[in-house]
């Protein structure tokens, strides 16, 4: 297993790199190095993988002894998920103290938009729940009493045959069952 000097080298810089750039106070600063050392934890997984071989999904051929472990690549692929879930949180951070510091000494104080109302004016807006139910009972009443109208008249006898005899609705000219 050789692994090029170049990629530790460029692993190592980016480690350094990223670290030194962390220890800063600044928010932005802490997100630039995390996404270094994000990218150098990656090439980092990348190197120990070892030497390229054959793909994985394959299997029971000649080549079998060639065969890359395909461990590392699920935990770089782990790493840049995670790395990027992070990196969204860090951008989120940033965003909400640049909001807060762009207001000033108001912070984060709202102002309250129900200051002028009263406790009269409150009960005006808001009925009771006893006028909400006697409407609602009122309307049950009306639509119990049309229900039972309709059904207790003598005179309405209707045809059978009028109706489709799947769904109950009116029947269309020529939609008999002899013609399904």
């Amino acid at each position: 297993m050789s692994a090029s000097l170049t990629l530790v080298l460029i692993m190592a810089a980016l480690y350094a790199t990223g670290v030194y750039i962390m220890l800063e106070r600044s928010l932005t600063r802490v997100l630039i190095g995390f996404v270094l050392v994000g990218n150098a934890t990656n090439l980092l997984i990348f190197i120990m993988s070892g030497r390229p071989g054959s793909s994985p999904i394959i299997t029971g051929t000649a080549s079998d002894a060639d065969m890359v472990d395909p461990v590392p690549q699920i935990l770089m692929l782990t790493a840049i998920v995670i790395n990027f879930g992070i990196t969204a949180l860090i951008l989120a951070l940033v965003y909400r103290a640049w909001w807060l510091a762009q207001l000033g000494d108001e912070g984060d104080t709202l102002t309250d938009e129900h200051a002028t109302e009263t406790a009269s004016s409150a009960e005006q807006d808001f009925r009771s729940s006893t006028d909400d139910d006697a409407a609602v009972r009122a309307s049950l009443d009306a639509s119990d009493h049309d229900d039972v109208s309709d059904h207790d008249d003598p005179d309405d006898h209707e045809d059978p045959d009028d109706y489709d005899h799947d769904d109950g609705a009116p029947a269309r000219p020529g939609n008999t069952d002899a013609a399904r």
